[in-house]
């Protein structure tokens, strides 16, 4: 139903478990008509189930107003911001769950758990999604969309101002270092041996820290 991932650890859902499902979509779509009003106001219950969403909502949510993040935001390994999301309810992007926190607003990856977001726009939830970001440009306009949709924009500039004054620090540094000696060289491995090259945030951030993606090469 939700096509997304399984409870448990892994462990296939029991017929009572899949059956108990089946009977909290039905009562919500019955119940689910009024969900998809227009909003004249900030949303005060913000769902999000994607990792980049998650860390751009903590950045600019205003106190309260996130109530879940995605299961990937409390992993040290990966998520920045650890410490602010697990101080919130972890959630798996199962639709039965996300509806049941009652949200008026989803944050969602463009291609995130396509099946889920499908079943929450069916029951009238309002749902954003994002794209992914391949420059630090990028960063810049995914700021601003979320400030927009949390009505935060003012915490957005304030974040963007920042942000442009950091990369300007150290496009100064890098230009004097630049002068001296070429930068060293670097490569990126990810799981399964995958790297990335210029065209992606990962080698953006190599490229704006001076260092010569070896993928390119």
């Amino acid at each position: 139903m939700s096509g997304a991932t399984q409870g448990g650890g892994g462990r296939p859902m029991s017929v009572f478990a899949r059956a108990s499902e089946v009977l909290v979509l039905s009562l919500a779509l019955t119940l689910g008509g009024g969900a998809g009003a227009a909003q004249t106001s900030p949303p005060a219950r913000v769902v999000s189930m994607n990792l980049c969403t998650d860390q751009l909502a903590l950045m600019l949510a205003a106190p309260g107003q996130l109530v879940s993040v995605s299961y990937l935001a409390h992993d040290g390994a990966v998520a920045p911001l650890r410490a602010a999301a697990r101080a919130l309810p972890a959630n798996r992007g199962l639709a039965e769950e996300i509806y049941l926190l009652q949200p008026d607003l989803v944050l969602a990856g463009r291609f995130s758990t396509v099946a889920t977001v499908a079943m929450l726009e069916r029951l009238g939830l309002p749902v954003i999604r994002f794209e992914p970001e391949n420059s630090l440009d990028d960063i810049e306009d995914a700021l601003t969309r979320m400030g927009a949709a949390l009505g935060r924009e003012a915490r957005a500039r304030a974040l963007i101002a920042d942000f442009r004054a950091d990369r300007a620090r150290l496009e100064e540094h890098l230009r004097q270092a630049r002068a001296e000696a070429d930068g060293p060289r670097a490569v990126l491995y990810s799981a399964r041996g995958w790297t990335g090259g210029s065209q992606t945030l990962a080698g953006d951030i190599l490229r704006a820290a001076g260092l010569r993606n070896l993928a390119d090469e």
